[in-house]
């Protein structure tokens, strides 16, 4: 079986001026657009994340030098600045949306900067854009009890097919945090495989409910993302987050068990 590893790009916002919420995930257009056309002049093939794990499932061969450029939570500046430059080259990707931070009648008004709306979503996926679930009103998937997590993301995925006319197949973990119990919910409602971040290449051994992403973020130069995507020297540029979120990852754990023994006291 092609266990070839591939580059999973994990974007935000593409905004010339993002917010303080998003800057950090943010890129500047200029950014994004030398990016792609990096892509483009390696020799990249850029596919959605259905068309991989299909691939991966029937064992079938991957394109040349395959790549999967995605999106998460639903911000403008990826139909503004985005679209257009995925349109030129002719790019496939995935947009996983928070559909209660959409605007439109399901907004939750939890959007941290400018939303897109349901019709430039309906746009993108006129363009070759994977449409996927990111939750509903992206909360840690794994601290919500089973009935809560159920309707994130069955909530999620019914308000896409009601507005896209179609049931979107993949997910993305809000944050990143999964856990089996998530990872088979997700599973059951019907999600046929689903994104996590690991800032590592993604491999078939991974399985379809944990592929790992890497993080393209404000700071990341043009020779950095090259590393990215050749899969070069990702411990050394990821070292500081994987600790941080191994070490976030043990302050919730141990939050959660602080809860289940107070609830167990009452």
């Amino acid at each position: 079986m092609n266990d070839t590893p591939v580059p999973i790009l994990m974007y935000h916002s593409i905004a010339a001026a993002p917010n303080d919420a998003t800057r950090e995930l943010s890129v500047g257009p200029e950014a994004f657009a030398e990016q792609m056309a990096l892509l483009g002049d390696q020799g990249f093939t850029p596919v959605d994340t259905a068309a991989l794990a299909a691939r991966w499932r029937s064992g079938g061969p991957l394109p040349e030098r395959p790549v999967l450029i995605t999106f998460d939570d639903g911000y403008e500046g990826v139909h503004r600045h985005g679209l257009p430059v995925l349109a030129k080259h002719g790019f496939a990707a995935t947009l996983f949306v928070s559909t209660g931070w959409i605007k439109g009648a399901y907004d939750t008004g939890g959007g941290l900067d400018a939303m897109l709306s349901w019709a430039q979503v309906r746009e993108l996926a006129a363009e070759q854009v994977e449409i996927g679930g990111h939750s509903h009103t992206h909360p840690q998937l794994d601290q919500l009890s089973d009935d809560a997590l159920r309707f994130e993301v069955l909530r999620c995925k019914q308000i896409i097919a009601d507005e896209l006319g179609i049931r979107p197949a993949s997910f993305a973990y809000p944050y990143g945090y999964s856990s089996r119990r998530v990872r088979q919910i997700v599973r059951d409602t019907g999600f046929a495989q689903s994104l996590a971040v690991g800032n590592g290449l993604a491999r078939r051994r991974q399985g379809p409910y944990a592929l790992q992403r890497v993080t393209v973020r404000r700071t990341t130069g043009i020779e950095e993302f090259e590393r990215l995507v050749e899969g070069r020297a990702i411990a050394l540029n990821f070292v500081r987050d994987r600790a941080l979120t191994k070490g976030y990852a043990m302050v919730r754990r141990a939050r959660q068990v602080r809860r289940k023994a107070i609830r167990s006291r009452v």
